[in-house]
């Protein structure tokens, strides 16, 4: 019955998977299974069995096989690689339940018991944009909830005046023109050497190297370290990238300006 089950039922007070339990299946379930497969199918007698390091896995495990599967060779992952192959370590689920909403969890009992779902007056089309909305807030980094996006939708739903209108565009001619005043003064963050902005963007890199290397929760942290850089040292980068053209365009200038010197003399002394 075991073999044609290729299930092995066991029991183990702490649900683990011991190496007696292991050499049983590879030598009732799994050789059996693949040698039959190879046979069925015309292929040469060769397979290679992936193992991650456990307890249950030691180095030796080909010398207890049967003769009849020695044909199985089996390799091993290398050490500390378990929780960045196995999707289950990589807390999938925790950062699936992040993403869902309040809304979500409150509809879900709308059939079984709809007496505890809110009720949400208004267009009901508006419920998938709102939870997209927080989705996208969420996986940000952003703390924002429907309850918020409600609230945005609801202070826009109703149509500017014309007084209102007139007041949106003073506003934003005057912050443009705040905008192209402070791009003409001088920069207090000039200051700064550029050997400065440089180490520290060196640093940034380490320490994001490190958690994305590190850290067990790739996802969140990866978009946190983007986020970071994006708000934050973008500003010192674009600083250090003007330098930098500004620095080819003088040396530019200083060549082109001994190029016409040295044609002078030269006119100079053939005359």
């Amino acid at each position: 019955m075991k073999e044609k089950l290729q299930v092995l039922w066991r029991a183990n007070s702490k649900a683990w998977v011991t190496r007696q339990f292991f050499i049983e299946w590879m030598n009732i379930v799994f050789g059996a299974s693949v040698k039959k497969c190879l046979i069925d199918n015309g292929l040469p007698l060769k397979c290679v069995l992936l193992l991650d390091n456990a307890p249950a896995h030691p180095p030796d495990l080909e010398d207890d096989l049967l003769d009849q599967f020695k044909f199985i060779k089996i390799v091993y992952l290398p050490l500390n690689t378990t929780s960045t192959l196995q999707p289950m370590n990589q807390q999938l689920i925790d950062i699936a339940w992040q993403g869902v909403t309040k809304r979500t969890l409150n509809s879900a009992w709308r059939k079984l018991w709809p007496d505890v779902v809110l009720k949400r007056e208004g267009f009901e089309g508006f419920e998938p944009i709102e939870e997209e909305i927080v989705s996208i807030g969420l996986s940000m980094g952003l703390e924002v909830d429907e309850a918020d996006v409600a609230d945005l939708i609801e202070e826009y739903a109703e149509e500017l005046t014309t007084e209102e209108l007139k007041e949106l565009q003073k506003i934003s001619h005057s912050g443009v023109m705040m905008e192209l005043s402070s791009e003409e003064e001088v920069e207090p963050e000039e200051k700064l050497t550029s050997q400065e902005i440089s180490d520290i963007l060196g640093k940034w890199q380490e320490v994001s190297d490190f958690v994305e290397k590190s850290h067990p929760e790739k996802l969140s942290t990866g978009r946190a370290s983007a986020l970071f850089d994006d708000r934050c040292l973008i500003f010192f980068r674009n600083i250090l990238k003007r330098r930098q053209k500004q620095t080819s365009f003088d040396r530019y200038l200083v060549k082109v300006s001994r190029s016409e010197s040295q044609e002078s003399e030269a006119k100079k002394a053939r005359r």
